[in-house]
């Protein structure tokens, strides 16, 4: 199943990814898990999930391991080194003309942009054009917002799993855009646009390609409707 919408028809591939991270801080903290699904034609045809060595010194938070079940011991095992991480999810975006999506953007772009920089990768990021899954549910549907909010309000729970873990939230991603997409066909209008609660403003660091407006919780008109 695939979108049939003029997202899918202005861009040839979507990336729709996700981030586990030691904390909230995109300066001071760092990502452990990155999964990435690529879509093309309506079809999955690329996909990475990769869980990242922590630097020497640092520690996972047990809150993370309780949130997502990763503990310090499968990063030392399992994790590839920050170099290694950032090259297998780059090749994801080496397609022209390539959305990149996530649910609550804001957060996840500036974890990647971050983690990319350090390791000599963030040039994969700048013809890019980016969506925010939350921005559109926000206009959809009265709070809670979380992805699990989303995924039941469009009874996608047999479809999509809201785990915690990268590359099954960017495939439940997938779930609910094409759910929205089908409900009523105006993503195109978000792309690059986002919004953000005017009580707290815009949380880290600004892109500079896309427009940020103010995004109440109590729903009136599309937010595209005031750019």
């Amino acid at each position: 199943m695939g979108l049939h919408s003029a997202l899918e028809d202005r861009f040839a591939h979507l990336v729709l990814f996700d981030t586990e991270t030691t904390g909230i801080e995109p300066k001071n903290n760092h990502i452990i898990e990155l999964g990435g699904v690529r879509v093309s034609g309506g079809a999955e045809n690329g996909s990475c999930n990769t869980l990242i060595r922590l630097e020497p010194g640092r520690t996972l938070p047990p809150f993370i391991t309780d949130l997502t079940g990763i503990t310090q011991e499968d990063l030392a095992r399992d994790g590839a080194a920050p170099e290694a991480a950032a090259a297998e999810f780059c090749g994801l975006l080496d397609q022209e003309d390539t959305l990149l999506v996530a649910y609550n953007a804001q957060f996840d772009l500036n974890f990647l942009y971050y983690f990319l920089r350090r390791t000599g990768h963030d040039a994969c990021l700048q013809r890019l054009k980016f969506l925010d899954a939350l921005t559109v549910y926000r206009d959809r549907r009265d709070y809670p917002h979380k992805l699990k909010d989303a995924i039941a309000a469009y009874r996608l729970e047999d479809r999509a799993v809201n785990s915690h873990r990268a590359v099954d939230d960017a495939r439940a991603m997938m779930e609910l855009l094409w759910a929205m997409a089908e409900e009523k066909d105006d993503l195109l209008s978000y792309v690059n646009l986002f919004g953000y609660n005017p009580r707290y403003g815009i949380s880290g660091q600004r892109i500079s390609s896309v427009t940020y407006l103010p995004q109440d919780y109590q729903r009136g008109e599309p937010l595209y409707a005031g750019r």
